[in-house]
Protein backbone atom coordinates (compact mmCIF):
# COMPACT_ATOMS: atom_id res chain seq x y z
CA UNK A 1 0.00 0.00 0.00
CA UNK A 2 1.46 3.42 -0.92
CA UNK A 3 2.65 5.50 2.06
CA UNK A 4 0.47 8.37 3.20
CA UNK A 5 1.39 11.62 4.96
CA UNK A 6 0.23 11.68 8.61
CA UNK A 7 -1.87 14.53 9.99
CA UNK A 8 0.04 17.80 10.53
CA UNK A 9 2.29 18.17 13.58
CA UNK A 10 2.84 21.69 14.89
CA UNK A 11 5.78 22.32 17.23
CA UNK A 12 6.41 26.04 16.61
CA UNK A 13 8.44 27.89 17.78
CA UNK A 14 10.64 24.81 18.18
CA UNK A 15 12.78 23.62 15.27
CA UNK A 16 13.13 19.91 14.62
CA UNK A 17 16.60 18.99 13.36
CA UNK A 18 17.01 15.57 11.72
CA UNK A 19 20.04 13.38 11.25
CA UNK A 20 20.29 11.82 7.78
CA UNK A 21 21.96 8.39 7.90
CA UNK A 22 19.66 5.60 9.16
CA UNK A 23 16.98 8.17 10.01
CA UNK A 24 15.98 9.69 6.68
CA UNK A 25 18.02 7.12 4.78
CA UNK A 26 17.80 3.39 5.27
CA UNK A 27 20.83 1.40 6.34
CA UNK A 28 22.93 0.10 3.45
CA UNK A 29 21.51 -3.23 2.34
CA UNK A 30 23.29 -6.53 2.76
CA UNK A 31 23.84 -6.50 -1.01
CA UNK A 32 25.39 -3.02 -0.84
CA UNK A 33 27.70 -4.07 1.98
CA UNK A 34 28.71 -7.27 0.21
CA UNK A 35 29.47 -5.36 -2.99
CA UNK A 36 31.73 -2.92 -1.13
CA UNK A 37 33.64 -5.70 0.62
CA UNK A 38 34.00 -7.62 -2.63
CA UNK A 39 35.43 -4.57 -4.40
CA UNK A 40 37.81 -3.98 -1.49
CA UNK A 41 39.03 -7.56 -1.91
CA UNK A 42 39.42 -8.18 1.82
CA UNK A 43 37.76 -10.19 4.56
CA UNK A 44 34.46 -8.69 5.71
CA UNK A 45 35.19 -9.27 9.41
CA UNK A 46 38.33 -7.15 9.18
CA UNK A 47 36.88 -4.59 6.75
CA UNK A 48 34.10 -3.03 8.81
CA UNK A 49 36.13 -2.08 11.92
CA UNK A 50 38.67 -0.38 9.64
CA UNK A 51 35.88 1.30 7.64
CA UNK A 52 34.45 2.95 10.78
CA UNK A 53 37.76 3.61 12.54
CA UNK A 54 38.68 6.50 10.26
CA UNK A 55 35.19 7.83 9.58
CA UNK A 56 35.26 10.73 12.04
CA UNK A 57 38.17 12.38 10.22
CA UNK A 58 36.32 12.07 6.91
CA UNK A 59 33.12 13.45 8.45
CA UNK A 60 35.00 16.33 10.09
CA UNK A 61 36.65 17.31 6.84
CA UNK A 62 40.18 16.71 8.15
CA UNK A 63 40.66 13.73 5.82
CA UNK A 64 40.05 13.67 2.06
CA UNK A 65 38.23 10.78 0.43
CA UNK A 66 41.52 9.44 -0.89
CA UNK A 67 43.25 9.73 2.48
CA UNK A 68 40.33 7.99 4.17
CA UNK A 69 40.45 4.97 1.89
CA UNK A 70 44.24 4.72 2.03
CA UNK A 71 44.06 4.70 5.84
CA UNK A 72 41.43 1.96 5.75
CA UNK A 73 43.64 0.01 3.34
CA UNK A 74 46.69 0.45 5.53
CA UNK A 75 44.80 -1.03 8.48
CA UNK A 76 43.93 -4.01 6.30
CA UNK A 77 47.46 -4.44 4.96
CA UNK A 78 46.55 -3.47 1.41
CA UNK A 79 47.10 -0.45 -0.83
CA UNK A 80 44.41 0.61 -3.29
CA UNK A 81 45.14 2.54 -6.48
CA UNK A 82 43.43 5.83 -7.28
CA UNK A 83 41.07 3.96 -9.59
CA UNK A 84 40.24 1.52 -6.79
CA UNK A 85 39.43 4.44 -4.51
CA UNK A 86 37.09 6.01 -7.08
CA UNK A 87 35.10 2.77 -7.26
CA UNK A 88 35.11 2.17 -3.51
CA UNK A 89 33.86 5.71 -2.94
CA UNK A 90 31.08 5.36 -5.53
CA UNK A 91 29.83 2.04 -4.13
CA UNK A 92 29.93 3.38 -0.57
CA UNK A 93 28.27 6.70 -1.48
CA UNK A 94 25.47 5.01 -3.41
CA UNK A 95 24.71 2.67 -0.51
CA UNK A 96 23.58 5.65 1.62
CA UNK A 97 21.16 7.13 -0.94
CA UNK A 98 18.01 5.16 -0.07
CA UNK A 99 15.20 6.88 1.82
CA UNK A 100 12.74 5.77 4.49
CA UNK A 101 9.18 6.56 3.41
CA UNK A 102 7.92 6.55 7.00
CA UNK A 103 10.40 9.19 8.10
CA UNK A 104 9.65 11.29 5.04
CA UNK A 105 5.96 11.12 5.94
CA UNK A 106 6.75 12.50 9.40
CA UNK A 107 8.82 15.29 7.84
CA UNK A 108 5.91 16.26 5.60
CA UNK A 109 3.52 16.18 8.58
CA UNK A 110 5.81 18.55 10.49
CA UNK A 111 6.12 20.84 7.50
CA UNK A 112 2.33 20.83 7.01
CA UNK A 113 1.99 21.86 10.65
CA UNK A 114 4.22 24.88 10.14
CA UNK A 115 7.14 23.37 12.06
CA UNK A 116 10.57 24.60 11.02
CA UNK A 117 12.93 21.82 9.94
CA UNK A 118 16.69 21.50 9.51
CA UNK A 119 19.10 18.68 8.77
CA UNK A 120 22.35 17.94 10.61
CA UNK A 121 24.51 15.09 9.30
CA UNK A 122 27.92 13.72 10.16
CA UNK A 123 29.05 13.34 6.57
CA UNK A 124 31.87 14.27 4.26
CA UNK A 125 31.52 17.39 2.16
CA UNK A 126 30.94 15.15 -0.87
CA UNK A 127 27.45 14.43 0.51
CA UNK A 128 26.42 18.08 0.59
CA UNK A 129 25.08 18.08 -2.97
CA UNK A 130 22.71 15.16 -2.32
CA UNK A 131 21.56 16.59 1.00
CA UNK A 132 20.93 20.05 -0.44
CA UNK A 133 19.57 19.05 -3.84
CA UNK A 134 17.70 15.77 -3.31
CA UNK A 135 13.91 15.70 -3.64
CA UNK A 136 13.55 16.06 0.15
CA UNK A 137 15.87 19.09 0.40
CA UNK A 138 13.09 21.75 0.13
CA UNK A 139 11.63 20.44 3.40
CA UNK A 140 14.61 21.89 5.28
CA UNK A 141 15.38 25.57 5.73
CA UNK A 142 19.02 24.76 6.53
CA UNK A 143 21.31 21.79 5.89
CA UNK A 144 24.36 21.40 8.14
CA UNK A 145 27.09 19.00 6.99
CA UNK A 146 29.87 18.20 9.46
CA UNK A 147 32.53 17.95 6.77
CA UNK A 148 31.87 21.55 5.80
CA UNK A 149 31.69 22.85 9.37
CA UNK A 150 34.83 21.10 10.61
CA UNK A 151 32.74 19.89 13.56
CA UNK A 152 31.15 16.52 14.34
CA UNK A 153 28.42 15.16 16.56
CA UNK A 154 28.34 14.68 19.51
CA UNK A 155 30.67 17.64 20.21
CA UNK A 156 28.79 20.49 21.85
CA UNK A 157 30.20 22.98 19.35
CA UNK A 158 28.25 21.57 16.41
CA UNK A 159 24.91 21.81 18.21
CA UNK A 160 25.73 25.31 19.42
CA UNK A 161 26.54 26.30 15.83
CA UNK A 162 23.22 24.93 14.58
CA UNK A 163 21.27 26.66 17.35
CA UNK A 164 22.99 29.97 16.64
CA UNK A 165 22.54 29.76 12.88
CA UNK A 166 18.86 28.91 13.26
CA UNK A 167 18.37 31.86 15.61
CA UNK A 168 16.72 29.81 18.33
CA UNK A 169 17.26 29.11 22.01
CA UNK A 170 18.53 25.71 23.19
CA UNK A 171 15.06 25.00 24.58
CA UNK A 172 13.66 25.36 21.04
CA UNK A 173 16.11 22.82 19.61
CA UNK A 174 14.58 19.38 19.00
CA UNK A 175 16.96 16.75 17.63
CA UNK A 176 16.37 13.32 16.09
CA UNK A 177 19.28 10.90 15.59
CA UNK A 178 19.72 7.13 15.56
CA UNK A 179 22.74 7.21 17.89
CA UNK A 180 22.23 7.77 21.61
CA UNK A 181 25.58 9.56 22.04
CA UNK A 182 24.42 12.16 19.52
CA UNK A 183 21.06 12.72 21.18
CA UNK A 184 22.80 12.97 24.56
CA UNK A 185 25.04 15.65 23.07
CA UNK A 186 21.98 17.65 22.03
CA UNK A 187 20.41 17.30 25.47
CA UNK A 188 23.68 18.41 27.10
CA UNK A 189 23.44 21.82 25.39
CA UNK A 190 19.83 22.29 26.53
CA UNK A 191 17.88 20.71 23.69
CA UNK A 192 15.31 17.93 23.51
CA UNK A 193 16.16 14.75 21.63
CA UNK A 194 14.85 11.39 20.47
CA UNK A 195 16.80 8.24 19.58
CA UNK A 196 15.33 7.12 16.27
CA UNK A 197 14.40 3.47 15.81
CA UNK A 198 11.46 3.70 13.41
CA UNK A 199 9.03 6.30 12.08
CA UNK A 200 5.91 5.26 14.01
CA UNK A 201 7.63 5.69 17.37
CA UNK A 202 9.12 9.00 16.25
CA UNK A 203 5.73 10.31 15.18
CA UNK A 204 4.19 9.36 18.53
CA UNK A 205 7.03 11.11 20.40
CA UNK A 206 6.65 14.30 18.36
CA UNK A 207 2.89 14.35 18.88
CA UNK A 208 3.55 14.00 22.59
CA UNK A 209 5.71 17.13 22.46
CA UNK A 210 2.94 18.95 20.62
CA UNK A 211 0.26 18.01 23.15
Amino acid sequence: MPPTVPAPISLAPRVVVFDYGEVISRSPSDADRALLVARAGVDAEAFWPAYWRHRDALDQGTSSIGQYWQRVGADLGTAWSDLDVHELWAIDHRSWLSVDAGTLGVLHALRAGGTRLALLSNAGADFSGWLRSGSFAPLFERVFVSGELGLVKPDAAIYERVIADLGITPAEFVFVDNKSENTEGAIAVGGTAHVFTEATTLEAWLRGLAA
